[in-house]
């Protein structure tokens, strides 16, 4: 027998909003996000289904992520952060270099 969970954990949300954060918690998470290590890598074929169905688990597993981005200008990275949040209903906490913080409450 599946369980709702697993279930919800194969699929991509639909029509999802980009969730917007206020400076303070956007803060208190950037702190949180210090000590994590990379859980999901965007490699040279970009912003797959495979990497966003993923990224998706990691949120619901932990709702607060690192990503790393490999390759790609900055301007490519950052369409790349736009679209993660865009289509899975995060926000963005933050972006160093080639490394995305992205945050979905359970």
């Amino acid at each position: 027998m599946k369980s709702a969970t697993s279930d919800t954990a194969n699929t991509l949300p639909l029509n999802t909003q980009p969730l917007q954060l206020t400076p303070a918690e956007r803060s208190a998470l950037r702190a949180r996000a210090h000590a994590l290590n990379p859980v999901v890598m965007v490699g040279n074929a970009g912003l797959t289904d495979s990497v966003l169905l993923e990224a998706h688990r990691a949120l619901i597993s932990h709702e607060l992520i690192k990503i790393r981005l490999l390759g790609g200008e900055r301007d490519e990275r950052r369409s790349i952060s736009d679209s993660f949040c865009e289509r899975l209903g995060a926000a963005p906490v933050q972006q160093i270099g080639k490394v995305l913080v992205i945050y979905r409450p359970r």
